[in-house]
């Protein structure tokens, strides 16, 4: 089970507590961490950082449940006598100063500060599930390794070319994923890399793994989330294999910007996945994870809240986080000064009905009658020309913005129907062209995590290879076609001068004829020589 800590610098963190999700964190515009109990619903704890103005926080990750030693001891009942709690304590606060704050939930204090480490902002922290480790990723490009005991650096290594945005360390706590330009997997035992990832062309934002199987086995998976990208892919990580492409997409309607899960631990175990996302919505996915799937899955549940207003105004989810009880989902949504939590418990819910209601049934007034079919033609002929009108436009914003909303389902048919349109005529070749690029900008994961995108795209990349080997031989002839124009020119120009020469001889009667009669036509029977003359030389 995993929360999703590591946010982008343009959403403030917001995550609940692991396993009992008693308690969610929340760090608002004035730069206070602000702790809230998720049964009563009121404000648990509120910390003011010292350098809360000039040092924002960028991420937050609760740290492994453990035993609390600290605060008052009551006499325990004898029902809780052989039972030991586990209380979630620790918090990791990661900042654009480049330090890490760590804060005891349990003392309602600060635990200890980790300064020194990153000569750049914080990306994303994560915890060791056992040994009291701590990694963070930052805009430098390194990797660190803190010990708490110590609260020193253990180890440091630079694991990217640009920022590291997103890691997670697997279950049994052996290895580490971390993502900059590329997915990489690290041994934590030698720092050195176990496996490479592409498919994301904007950054990651969100790692996690998904089963608890070891590597040697085939059977562990890990999802990745990446900015600007509708889309989370699974990855496999097999033994004998050095495959670097996804093997599962889900599909989202907006970039993920907050990931729970509960891992698979067998073949026969589902990995259940909650995506909030940019837009304010949540969706649910299901999946047993064996082996590739060809088609991207959709989520079997979509959830948005409202306000009660008339007209409902969607309201935005914060967080969502999965609880042991397969039928219940906790949720955090409104404002992250106060925001709401909410149990939401699927099943048959019956309906409010109050004064505004109106119940419109087949038969009584009020309901609408089907559409006629001349009225559905009409409207299929509408989107024809509709869709004629939007492949005509040449403003490449518009067709970016039109690109990026598409849905994932329709890019591969959208390739396809731009593919035959730029067979056709030139023109419409040069604005399908525009269409394409977009579509490759956009959906660039999407497009390399298909197992058979060669038999698929295989006509546009020979039609594009066949035009790149013809532009060779048109550049030549468009030298060939220059440098005889310009002999035309000169020779005409030449003929001019003679001609004027000439004329100048004779009398004032026959001048104007003879300044009349020359002009040059391609017709007359010294320029056909002279042009025929000039291809054979340039031939």
């Amino acid at each position: 089970m995993a929360d999703g800590g590591c946010n982008s610098s343009l959403r403030l963190p917001c995550v609940f507590s692991p396993k009992s999700r008693q308690y969610l964190a929340s760090f608002a515009q004035d730069g206070r961490l602000r702790i809230w109990n998720t049964d009563s619903k009121i404000l648990h704890q509120e910390y003011v950082p010292s350098a809360h103005l000039s040092a924002t926080c960028t991420c937050i990750v609760w740290g492994p449940c453990r035993i609390a030693k600290e605060g008052p001891r009551r006499k325990k009942r004898k029902s809780e006598a052989g039972h030991v709690e586990d209380l979630a304590d620790l918090l990791a606060l990661g900042t654009v100063a480049g330090s890490i704050i760590i804060y005891s939930a349990v003392k309602g204090a600060l635990h200890c500060t980790l300064d020194g480490g990153h000569n750049g902002g914080v990306n994303c922290v994560e915890w060791h599930p056992e040994d009291g480790l701590l990694y963070s990723g930052s805009d430098d490009s390194y990797i660190v390794e803190w010990d708490l005991q110590t609260s020193k650096t253990r180890c440091k290594w630079k694991a990217d070319r640009a920022s590291v945005t997103s890691l997670c360390v697997s279950p049994d706590g052996k290895l580490l994923l971390s993502a900059g330009q590329t997915i990489k997997m690290w041994d934590l035992k030698t720092k050195e890399v176990y496996r490479k990832f592409t498919g994301h062309s904007t950054a990651v934002t969100n790692l996690r793994f998904a089963t608890t199987r070891p590597p040697d086995s085939n059977g562990l998976y890990f999802l990745s989330g990446a900015a600007h990208d509708r889309l989370i892919s699974v990855w496999q990580v097999q033994k004998d294999s050095n495959d670097k492409n996804s093997v599962v997409s889900f599909t989202l309607t907006d970039d993920p910007q907050h990931i729970d899960l509960f891992t698979s631990n067998s073949k026969e175990e589902a990995v259940r996945l909650a995506v909030v996302c940019k837009d304010g919505q949540l969706h649910l996915f299901e999946h047993f994870l064996n082996g590739p799937c060809r088609k991207p899955l959709s989520p079997s549940c979509t959830v948005q809240m409202s306000g009660l207003e008339d007209i409902p105004v969607p309201v935005p989810l914060l967080a969502a986080a999965l609880t042991a009880d397969t039928r219940s989902l906790l949720l955090a949504y409104g404002s992250y000064l106060q925001p709401v939590m909410e149990r939401l418990v699927s099943g048959v819910k019956t309906p409010v009905v109050n004064v505004k209601s109106k119940v419109i049934v087949p038969g009584l007034p009020g309901h609408q009658a089907p559409v006629k079919a001349a009225l559905g033609s009409e409207k299929r002929k509408k989107c024809t020309d509709t869709k004629e009108n939007v492949f005509q436009t040449r403003k490449d914003n518009l067709i970016k913005k039109t690109v990026s909303r598409l849905p994932i389902p329709a890019v591969l048919p959208l390739v396809e129907e731009l593919t035959k349109r730029m067979q056709g005529h030139p023109y419409t070749a040069v604005l399908m062209v525009r269409w394409l690029k977009a579509v490759l900008m956009q959906h660039t994961s999407y497009l390399s995590s298909l197992p058979d995108l060669v038999s698929q795209l295989g006509v546009l990349y020979h039609m594009i290879e066949s035009r790149v080997k013809m532009f060779h031989k048109l550049t030549k002839l468009h030298g060939k076609l220059y440098l005889l124009m310009t002999q035309v020119r000169l020779g005409t120009s030449c003929f001019h001068c003679t001609v004027n020469s000439s004329a100048t001889t004779k009398n004032s009667t026959r001048e104007t004829r003879s300044r009349e009669k020359p002009k040059l036509c391609l017709n007359n029977h010294t320029n056909v020589v002279y042009i025929t003359y000039l291809m054979s030389i340039y031939s």
